[in-house]
C-alpha cells in the first residue's frame, strides 16, 4: 500500500529558511535556485518525515539529526515561531487522501516538544494531539503517534510511506573506501553504497546490473562489462572490464573508476529501484553534459516503470533543456531576508511568455534565479 502514495501537497511554516510554504506536489519535481536558496532545505522535508517513521528514528532522533529546533527554526519566525509542516498524501488512482500535520517547538531547556499533531483520511479525524492523555502525562509529546507501532495502526499505511523517502548524494570518494560501510546501512552518501547491491536478492542484482550496463555502454563507450565481486575479507567490489589493446580488454575496481562513472552507477541503481520517493541532489555532477541532458527522459521512462516520485534539484541547464518537462513540475526558489520563497514556474507569466515566445525553460527560469551582482565575483577576486 505504501508504494501507492503520493505527496500531493506540502505547507512549511518556519521550518528552516522558509517563513510560509503552500505548495502542490506532482510526481516529478526539478527544483531551480541559486546557491542557499533552499532546495536542500525542501527536500529535507520529506527526509524528516522519513526519520520521524523509520526504526532507529522518531521525533526526538529526526530533530537531533538537525541540530535541535533552533536549527531548525527559521531565522525569520517571529511571534508565532512553533514550526509546522503538513503533508497531503494521496492514493494513486483513488480519492482518499491523507493529510499528517506536526507542529513542534522546545521548552526551557530546549528539548523538542509536540504542540500539535493530527491525522485525517479524507477529512475524518483519526488522530488529534494533545489530546487528554497528553494533558494529564506531558511526556508524552516527546514521540508522535506516527512512529509508535502500538499507535499508528490505523494509519501505518501513511507511516510506511514516510519510511520509505528515500535520499542519494552519491559521495565517489566513500564508494572507493568500502571499509568505511563498515556499520552503515543506507547510507545516503554512498559509503555502504556497493553492500547494497550485495545485499540484492542475486536475480534481481543481475538483471538490474545488466541494465546498469547497458547505459554505460553508451556514457562510457569504453567500459564493456561491470560485475560486484567480493574479496577474501567479503567485502564487495565493483569490477569494470575496459576495452583495451590487449584483446581480452582489462579489468579495474571501483577505486579506478572516475566520479562521474560512480556517480551514474549510483544513479542508474537508485532510480531502477522500487519504493517511496527518491530525493536526488544535483544528478549532474560529474556528467558530461550532454548525458545530462538526457537524463529527464530516462529517469521518466524509469519512473513509468517503477511508479515512484522523482523529486530532484539541479543548477543545470543542460537539464533543463528537455522539452518533456512541465512548468508545473519546475519549482523556483528565491532567497528573500522574511524567508526563501518557493512557486512553481507556472505562476510566473513572464516564464511562460517566454516560452511561448520559442525559448527553452532553462533559458526562461535559469537567469530567473541567477544571483543578481554574480558578475562581481570576479573584481572581487581580482588583485
Amino acid at each position: 500500500m505504501a508504494n501507492e502514495l503520493r505527496f500531493r501537497r506540502l505547507r512549511l511554516k518556519n521550518w528552516k529558511n522558509f517563513q510560509n510554504v503552500d505548495i502542490e506536489v506532482q510526481d516529478r519535481m526539478f527544483l531551480v535556485g541559486a546557491n542557499a536558496a533552499g532546495k536542500s532545505n525542501f527536500l529535507d522535508v520529506f527526509r524528516f518525515l522519513r526519520d520521524l517513521a523509520s526504526p532507529g528514528g522518531g521525533f526526538g532522533e529526526a530533530v537531533g539529526r538537525r541540530g535541535g529546533v533552533g536549527a531548525v527554526r527559521c531565522l525569520a519566525a517571529r511571534r508565532h515561531s512553533d514550526v509546522e509542516i503538513g503533508v497531503d498524501v494521496q492514493e494513486d488512482g483513488a480519492d482518499r487522501c491523507w493529510r499528517y500535520e506536526i507542529a513542534f517547538h522546545q521548552d526551557n531547556r530546549r528539548r523538542p516538544r509536540l504542540r500539535r499533531e493530527r491525522v485525517t483520511l479524507d477529512g475524518r479525524m483519526i488522530v488529534d494531539r494533545p489530546d487528554r492523555e497528553d494533558r494529564g502525562d506531558a511526556a508524552r509529546l516527546t514521540q508522535t503517534h506516527i512512529e509508535q507501532v502500538n499507535m499508528n495502526r490505523r494509519f501505518r499505511d501513511l507511516a510506511a510511506f514516510f519510511a520509505s523517502v528515500r535520499y542519494l548524494h552519491i559521495v565517489p570518494q566513500l564508494v572507493r573506501e568500502p571499509d568505511r560501510s563498515v556499520g552503515r546501512s543506507n547510507d545516503p552518501y554512498g559509503g555502504d553504497f556497493l553492500e547494497q547491491i550485495a545485499r540484492t536478492p542475486e536475480r534481481t542484482r543481475n538483471a538490474r546490473l545488466k541494465k546498469v550496463e547497458k547505459a554505460l555502454r553508451v556514457a562510457v563507450p569504453q567500459l564493456e562489462e561491470i560485475a560486484l565481486t567480493r574479496d577474501d575479507r567479503g567485502v564487495p567490489h565493483l569490477r569494470g572490464k575496459y576495452r583495451h589493446w590487449r584483446a581480452q580488454g582489462a579489468w579495474q575496481g571501483e577505486e579506478q573508476f572516475s566520479d562521474g562513472t560512480l556517480r551514474l552507477i549510483g544513479l542508474l541503481w537508485a532510480v531502477m529501484e522500487k519504493g517511496g520517493p527518491l530525493l536526488l541532489e544535483e544528478p549532474e555532477l560529474s556528467l558530461h553534459p550532454e548525458i545530462v541532458r538526457v537524463l529527464p527522459q530516462m529517469l521518466m521512462r524509469v519512473q513509468r516503470r517503477t511508479a515512484r516520485q522523482l523529486f530532484l534539484s539541479t543548477h543545470s541547464p543542460e537539464l533543463l533543456f528537455d522539452e518533456g518537462i512541465g512548468l508545473d513540475e519546475t519549482l523556483l526558489f528565491f532567497p528573500d531576508t522574511e524567508g526563501a520563497k518557493v512557486m512553481p514556474a507556472a505562476s510566473l507569466t513572464d516564464v511562460r511568455a517566454l516560452l511561448e515566445g520559442g525559448l527553452s525553460l532553462a533559458e526562461a527560469v535559469i537567469p530567473r534565479t541567477r544571483p543578481p551582482e554574480v558578475r562581481k565575483l570576479s573584481l572581487v577576486t581580482g588583485g
